[in-house]
């Protein structure tokens, strides 16, 4: 391994620390952890959050008049202006909590069941996870809307000159993820969302695999929905967040109907409540949410730009490595793109190279990553995935690289 590539501007080995996940083995083996695109480890400074959470303040929040429900209530406000002065959003009350960006979505494509009408265009692009993908299906099978698709490429990039022509059948809505899940493609969304804008359409951007690695502004990109999940971004699972323009959040019905929610209720007729509890029925994940503001706080504290900096030297070693290997195919060769490798061996089937390097204590994903459009278009049943996050080394990608090839020995 080149040595120079060892000068990174965050010290890994002092990070790891804070992750003790990083420290068990797996069959006997050190973990290397390499599925960080489906979920991300937490450090115990989120770990802490949340154990004193349910250790000296755990209550229902907002309407208790009781200390505990008070601090849970000022706890749970203070991370939304966390994720709010994070993402740039002009309100807190545009930050909804959810459980996920699969909730945020669903959220959106539910609102727009009553704006939308028979003929009606909306665009999705082929790079989507199935998320950004049925929900829209389910909302043109009620509304008779016509489903479009921004094509891609053989490098796994968007065909833009493609969008350009769909902009002319005047979309009302627009769908594209931030950064492929599949092939960790960064998509040129301030150009998609100015452009989509020119002709009236509104934009939703997934950012469930960007915002591990970018840290977007919300206001620069003029986005009218960014949608993530806590758990990509060293925060538990089962919370995420919906931005929207407060604007757009007016205009959307409710989603769900129930407690927090309303503001007056008769057997009559029912009020709804204020930005944000329009949109937060029932009992929310309190503890999460607090996890999640402090989960933004911990990477912050590193700083996205040395994180973007060192994963970017993850990816290009990574990328050469594997390269070297014999009849390895890497899938997403987009010019510009984050720290996802989707690759496969001739001759060997995904899922059993993932089943031994596991026996490694490597862990990466195999399959079709809720991608099944992408494996379709490049006529292949799945592939193995190696995504890496800020905590990962050098050192694990050789052990990753030195793993298929004994794999690759054992099976051809």
């Amino acid at each position: 391994m080149e040595t120079s590539l060892q000068k990174n501007s965050i010290d890994v080995h002092e990070i790891r620390k804070d992750f003790p996940i990083l420290n068990r083995k797996v069959n006997g083996k050190p973990l290397v952890y390499f599925d960080n695109a489906a979920t991300s480890q937490t450090p115990q400074q989120v770990i802490d959050v949340i154990a004193q959470y349910y250790s000296f303040y755990n209550a229902n929040i907002h309407r208790g008049v009781h200390q505990l429900s008070q601090e849970a209530t000022d706890k749970y406000e203070c991370a939304r202006q966390t994720i709010q002065t994070h993402f740039n959003a002009k309100h807190s009350h545009e930050i909804i909590f959810t459980s996920g960006t699969t909730h945020s979505i669903n959220l959106v494509a539910h609102g727009f069941g009553t704006l939308l009408k028979k003929g009606d265009v909306i665009l999705v692009s082929a790079l989507e996870h199935h998320s950004n993908i049925v929900p829209w299906q389910m909302l043109c099978e009620k509304t008779a809307a016509l489903l479009k698709v921004i094509p891609m490429t053989q490098e796994g990039e968007l065909d833009m000159h493609a969008f350009a022509a769909l902009l002319k059948l005047k979309p009302k809505l627009v769908f594209v993820n931030h950064i492929s899940n599949a092939l960790g493609t960064i998509n040129p969304i301030r150009k998609i969302i100015n452009q989509a804008h020119k002709v009236g359409a509104a934009v939703l951007i997934d950012g469930a695999q960007a915002c591990p690695h970018i840290k977007s502004d919300v206001q620069s990109l003029d986005v009218d929905f960014y949608v993530t999940s806590a758990h990509k971004m060293c925060g538990p699972t089962g919370i995420g967040m919906l931005y929207a323009k407060e604007a757009w959040l007016k205009k959307l019905p409710p989603y769900q109907g129930g407690g927090e929610m309303i503001s007056d209720v008769t057997f009559d007729k029912t009020t709804y409540a204020d930005l944000p509890h329009k949109f937060e029925a029932g009992t929310p994940n309190v503890c999460g949410g607090i996890a999640f503001g402090a989960a933004i706080d911990y990477m912050n504290a590193i700083g996205f730009d040395k994180i973007a900096a060192y994963e970017h030297k993850l990816l290009e070693y990574a990328t050469k490595e594997l390269l070297a290997i014999e009849g390895l195919k890497i899938y997403g060769t987009a010019k510009e793109k984050t720290s996802v490798i989707s690759f496969n061996i001739e001759g060997i089937h995904a899922y059993d190279l993932g089943t031994i390097i596991d026996k490694l204590g490597i862990a990466i994903r195999t399959g079709q990553h809720c991608a099944q459009p992408i494996m379709d278009f490049y006529g292949i049943p799945g592939t193995a995935r190696a995504s890496f996050a800020f905590y990962n080394t050098f050192e694990e990608i050789d052990a990753l690289v030195k793993a298929i090839k004994r794999a690759q020995r054992m099976l051809c």
